[in-house]
């Protein structure tokens, strides 16, 4: 999934000022991916194994762990899809329509 999907995106942004954050699954953090990773993304990869440490289950919210897939799958869902292309369109779809204004506003409501 990084090396045909992620990383190919990539080369539509400035990888210098993007920061990649993980969660602390193990299928996420093998050694390969993170090598692959920090090659990609350098010191800014926030993982278990990664530059920045990240613990898994941290007390720690993002707007990713309390808004957006929230926010996501109710839309997703809402038509209840029956098939894995409809759910893949409307995944596409609706992560496609979230304006940056929106992600803004979300880690605005985290400063305390």
């Amino acid at each position: 999934m990084i090396t045909n999907f992620f990383i190919p995106e990539l080369n539509n942004h400035d990888v210098q000022e993007l920061w990649f954050q993980q969660d602390g699954a193990t299928c996420h953090t093998a050694r390969a991916t993170i090598d692959l990773l920090k090659d990609t993304i350098g010191d800014r990869l926030i993982s278990r194994f990664g530059p920045v440490n990240w613990p898994p289950r941290s007390c720690d919210l993002t707007p990713l762990d309390y808004f957006l897939w929230g926010y996501v799958k109710s839309l997703v869902y809402a038509d209840k899809p029956q098939t894995l292309d409809h759910l893949e369109d409307n995944i596409r779809r609706f992560i496609s329509d979230i304006r940056p204004q929106m992600l803004e506003k979300s880690h605005r409501k985290l400063d305390f």
